[in-house]
């Protein structure tokens, strides 16, 4: 199957082919027909597996078919994103589709001021991606109305009401049509998560690429067993001495990353970290330079870290074990992809051995064990 079996408009599939895309990924070859035949939709599949792309083409693909000569002066398609890293790229992902299309696409977020974001809406809009926090301010000054949106996505559910947006959410609600075509999107779709996107679809359609308990078969992931105190001298020996190069490294804190980043800089080593309470210029600096080659290791919370897409991104080290098991399938999915190898390491203090039991037997084996000089004995 390629992306002609759509029958999307000549000016989309020739963005696709400009972007490199020829086969459909398994996300969209299921979500895309049930968008274009405008139904709603509840869309589960591991990270780096299209999800954008499964709804930014057929909402662009409607409009264009409803619309196809004048922008809008209010959205009709809104997007709503947990961060401004990923609000930024789904904004980069539509920009591509929408190369021949010329439809008007904006992303408002908060962080920054709002002068060039008002002006963009103030210029008419047909695609608008935000945040909830900015969104719901630039609604309360009367600078934007949501009431002619026909379309609304949330991407990454589960995180935006992981981070407590669901009242936000609910709030934007009340601004929408009452008919509309709802999508969720998102990793993970715990039961809670999909209990709530009932109360918000009508009738939808739930679409699983793949369980979230599967990772890349190219990835290949290890464990070091290592005390608390020995894993910041663990990571420096690992990126000295191993060929690690490019690594994005969690960490459970923002704290923690940003103390992480301060000690691997003392050691010489190149490192930016990335977390909720950087400014947005910050953020973009150390994501852009990151991609770029000029930071080698990137430090990143797991919120943060959602909407940083990285081609051939060699290494994902987990500082810290994640406290939900699923959070670790997530965090290994940003490398291995397209076929491609990658390295996924995990430290392990004593503290953390439940967690590794439970990542374990989500997905189903045991993790490889690495000896070390800093491996803390067996219990």
């Amino acid at each position: 199957m390629n992306f002609d079996h759509f029958n999307v408009a000549d000016p989309i599939l020739r963005a696709i082919k400009d972007m490199g895309y020829t086969t459909p990924t398994a996300i969209q070859q299921k979500a895309i027909p049930i968008v274009l035949n405008g139904q709603d939709i509840i869309g589960c599949a591991q990270t780096g597996t299209g999800k954008t792309a499964a709804f930014a083409i057929p909402l662009l693909q409607r409009i264009v078919q409803e619309s196809p000569q004048r922008p809008q002066r209010k959205p009709v398609c809104l997007v709503l994103a947990p961060t401004r890293e990923l609000a930024l790229q789904i904004k980069e992902n539509f920009d591509g589709y929408n190369k021949y299309t010329k439809r008007r696409i904006a992303v408002i977020f908060g962080g920054v001021s709002q002068k060039s974001q008002v002006d963009q809406l103030n210029k008419g809009v047909d695609v608008l991606i935000a945040t909830p926090g900015r969104l719901l301010d630039l609604i309360g000054q009367g600078l934007l109305k949501i009431d002619q949106v026909r379309y609304l996505v949330l991407d990454e559910a589960d995180t935006m009401l992981d981070m407590g947006f669901v009242h936000d959410i609910k709030k934007v609600l009340k601004f929408l049509p009452a008919k509309r075509q709802t999508l969720f999107f998102s990793a993970t779709m715990p039961k809670n998560i999909r209990s709530f996107a009932h109360t918000v679809l009508t009738d939808p359609i739930e679409v699983n690429a793949q369980v979230v308990s599967s990772a890349a078969t190219t990835v290949h992931q290890s464990i070091f067993f290592v005390e608390k105190k020995q894993k910041m001298k663990l990571l420096h020996h690992l990126l000295n001495d191993s060929g690690v190069e490019q690594s994005l490294v969690f960490t459970r804190t923002k704290y923690g990353a940003d103390r992480l980043a301060k000690q691997l800089l003392k050691r010489g080593i190149q490192t930016a970290s990335i977390h909720g309470n950087k400014t947005q210029n910050a953020r973009q600096k150390a994501l852009s330079n990151f991609k770029s080659g000029a930071v080698r290791v990137l430090i990143a919370t797991d919120i943060a870290a959602r909407g940083i897409d990285i081609h051939d991104l060699p290494h994902v080290v987990n500082f810290d074990l994640p406290n939900d098991s699923e959070t670790y399938v997530h965090r290994i999915g940003r490398t291995g992809r397209a076929g491609k190898d990658g390295v996924a390491i995990s430290f392990c203090s004593q503290e953390e051995r439940k967690e590794l039991k439970d990542i374990q037997k989500l997905i189903g084996f045991q993790l490889k064990v690495q000896e070390h000089d800093f491996v803390a004995e067996e219990v």
